[in-house]
Parts: C-alpha cells; structure tokens; sequence
C-alpha cells in the first residue's frame, strides 16, 4: 500500500520501490487490494517483493514500516549515506474477526501511510476547482 500511495502522491517526483521481510506470493494481499481500490489505486500488477529481490541497494532514504524492516534496513544500508526512518504501522494482517472488522484494519494502515506520506514529503492537495 506504501509504494502504491507514494507514487500516486509523489508521481516521479521520488523513485519509490517496497519490499517486505518474510516471502510472500506473487500476488497483492486481497484486502489491501480492497482498500486501495477505494480509493482509486489498483494494486493488480504490483508483485511483492523481499529484501533478496532487491537489483540495487542504492537509496536516499529508506522508511520502514515494522521492527524487523527497520532491522534488516540497518543492516542493508549499514556501509551507504542513506538517511533511515522508522514509522511504527500497525499489521492488518494479525486483525481477526469479521472481513469488515480487517478491511477497517487495512483503512486504518493505508489512511495512516497516506497522511504520513503527505507530511513527510509536503505534497500539497490539489487545487480546488
């Protein structure tokens, strides 16, 4: 949900790419696809990816989303000037219950990431018409 809301926010303003810590199929978390689809942003074609599939390790700042990310972001930018940060984001995936009560979960994340995007890199809303 990351990379796909920093694109759309950022266009080619920033290079973005995501990876996560534990392998994972090559499709998009259906829920997590739910959710941006609400929001106009599809997710079909995005592939998830780990930390081994990255092609380069060069990068000017990596945001990590969990502790174990953070982890291994340290240990990957360890010998590079690349400026690190942390956003503490809760897990939707560890939500149980009833498919409304996760897809809140998954709100919750992408509304929270949206914001933070916004702050962080100073995007401004769009002209009122």
């Amino acid at each position: 949900m990351a990379e796909a809301l920093a694109k759309h926010l950022l266009g080619r303003r920033v290079f973005v790419d995501s990876v996560g810590v534990r392998p994972t199929d090559d499709d998009p978390d259906p829920f997590a696809q739910a959710v941006m689809d609400e929001i106009g942003l599809d997710l079909s074609d995005h592939h998830p990816k780990s930390f081994d599939d990255l092609e380069d390790a060069s990068f000017d700042l990596v945001i990590s989303l969990t502790p174990e990310a953070q982890h291994r972001a340290v240990e990957l930018t360890r010998t590079n000037a690349c400026e690190l940060e942390y956003w503490p984001t809760m897990d939707p995936t560890a939500v149980e219950g009833s498919r409304e009560a996760i897809l809140t979960a998954y709100r919750e994340v992408r509304d929270s990431l949206m914001d933070r995007i916004k702050n962080h890199f100073e995007v401004a809303p769009p002209p009122r018409v």
